[in-house]
């Protein structure tokens, strides 16, 4: 399970230092409600860190540390927009113009600079989840955190007094040349790289742009600067409604929610996406994320209508009809679904998801032979590559329901050696060893499931069924407690036999009350009714 809690309550450096003492593996997301920062954890040691719309400022540092050019610089950043799958550092280093040494250097100190950023931050939340790790990232570190706690606590003291001068990033600033150069003082090196840089139009974010350097170094430089009154505020940057500025805002209000999604942070990330659609209504991607928020929320109406909104202004893409349709199916208007799927399946024929998805929306319709031709067909095109989870799920109802068991098993087994830890498949295929007559298979399997730890309601109901069967109700007895308390409305069936079992221990009280929650569930149960009755008439 995820740890999380407010910045108010422990401090980034102690929830570090926490992660860091128990060698934990994972990603730690940091958010002050306008931005979100990421720190991966290999076993306690830190090997990543980035935050969403800071600008990566990996070809600024080698040009100031003389590692290359400002043309090999345009050279690469040229480059990468033909190949924006790869990054900036590793085109430099195919190209020849820094080596292997370099670009580690470069990238940690990119990550030390960007937790010592994150180590200002006092309001917000942050979250940590086991096992993720940084995507797309060719150059992996291991830092010691304990030496970024001390210098961060050092640079944290520093900055609170440089807030007091630097407000904000926003803020615009302008040099005092005549005072600077009639006293004659020594600068530091940063304080020389920004001086060029300050003639009253660049505000503090595009100063650590064109320097290069990172925000404490900029934001340390100006304080002295301002200190001694060579420096003085001039504004701060207008955001007004060029069209510059917009786009500017919705690719970070985009980013920003996309980030927000993929860890999880599903109020921030609608917040984000709310704002892009503020500033351009028609911006498709915004409302197709709002879906998949929806989804995730088990908001199957907005998730319709966001998926809807996102079709009409997207161009019918793909990818949003297959949603659109799953929408339409979890709102049981399967007609509606099926006929979307077969639009996207159009539009994608080579998508194995799609096809399963259209199948599926036959199946639910009971028209089996169309949905078996559909997921065949699913199969087909994987080419033997991954099919989705649920591909295995459904191709097995559709042998189940043909009475052919044997294939049923065979679909299920695939399915489980792909994803092992996917209960439903596991709990599926104990269902079918039951009815092939391998009830002592069936158990074994389900008590698997539990022993690795999926928590699914059905499998402890169907395990307690299969002891049940069997007459070792004390067992089954268990296993359906389990069952219940994973899922308290799980079904009337399972309260029941709970019922029939506690008659057989002669705990009548109990009995009735199982009972009296089957009827509960099911006015319709006459067997319940009966016992009921019968146990009425007998006291």
């Amino acid at each position: 399970m995820a740890i999380k809690g407010s910045l108010k309550e422990a401090s980034l450096p102690d929830v570090l230092q926490l992660l860091a003492l128990g060698k934990k593996t994972g990603c730690l997301s940091v958010t002050d409600r306008t931005n979100l920062g990421n720190i991966y954890f290999d076993k306690g040691w830190i090997c990543y860190a980035s935050i969403v719309n800071r600008r990566d400022r990996l070809g600024d540092m080698l040009v100031k540390s003389g590692k290359i050019t400002h043309e090999q610089l345009e050279q690469a950043i040229e480059q990468q927009t033909k190949e924006r799958q790869n990054k900036l550092g590793r085109l430099l280093l195919e190209s020849g113009a820094i080596t292997e040494a370099d670009l580690e250097r470069c990238v940690q100190i990119q990550v030390e600079e960007a937790v010592y950023y994150l180590f200002t931050w006092t309001q917000g939340s942050f979250r940590f989840d086991a096992d993720v790790k940084p995507e797309g990232e060719d150059t992996i570190l291991s830092i010691n955190p304990e030496s970024l706690l001390l210098e961060g606590a050092r640079r944290v003291d520093e900055w609170s007094l440089i807030e007091k001068k630097v407000h904000s990033f926003d803020c615009i600033f302008a040099l005092e040349e005549a005072r600077l150069s009639a006293a004659d003082v020594q600068l530091t090196p940063e304080q020389e790289l920004i001086v060029k840089f300050l003639n009253g139009e660049r505000d503090v974010t595009e100063l650590m742009e064109e320097s290069g350097l990172g925000e404490f170094d900029t934001g340390k430089a100006l304080y002295g600067l301002i200190t001694a009154g060579f420096v003085h505020r001039t504004s701060a940057r207008s955001r007004g409604p060029s069209e510059p500025a917009a786009e500017t805002r919705i690719k970070e209000h985009s980013n920003l929610g996309v980030a927000f999604y993929r860890t999880g942070m599903l109020e921030e990330a609608t917040r984000e996406f709310r704002r892009v659609v503020e500033l351009r209504s028609d911006e498709a991607s915004a409302h197709f994320y709002l879906g998949l928020v929806a989804t995730k929320q088990d908001d199957w109406a907005e998730a319709h209508r966001a998926f809807q909104r996102a079709v009409d202004m997207g161009g019918s893409q793909p990818t949003a009809l297959h949603n659109l349709a799953l929408s339409l199916e979890k709102l049981g208007r399967l007609e509606e679904a099926e006929a979307t799927f077969g639009d996207a399946t159009n539009r994608a024929r080579r998508d194995p998801r799609i096809l399963t998805g259209w199948g599926i929306a036959a199946m639910r319709q009971d028209k089996f032979e169309v949905a078996e031709g559909r997921l065949d067909r699913a199969r087909e095109v994987a080419q033997g590559n991954d099919l989705p989870a649920v591909w295995y799920w459904a191709r097995s109802i559709v042998a189940a329901v043909g009475e052919d068991y044997e294939m049923a098993e065979s679909i299920l087994r695939d399915g489980v050696e792909r994803y092992p830890r996917h209960p439903v498949l596991r709990n599926n295929l104990a269902a079918i060893l039951e009815i092939v007559g391998e009830t002592d298979q069936a158990e074994k399997m389900l008590r698997a499931a539990h022993a690795d730890g999926l928590m699914l309601p059905q499998l402890s109901k169907n395990l307690g069924d299969v002891l049940y069967r069997a007459g070792r109700y004390d067992e089954a007895w268990d296993a359906y407690q389990q069952a219940v308390k994973l899922h308290t409305e799980l079904g009337d069936d399972t309260y029941f036999k709970l019922g029939n079992i506690a008659y057989k221990r002669f705990d009548h009280a109990t009995a009735s009350a199982m009972w009296h929650k089957t009827l509960q569930l099911n006015p319709n149960h006459q067997l319940a009714r009966t016992n009921i009755d019968t146990m009425s008439a007998l006291r």
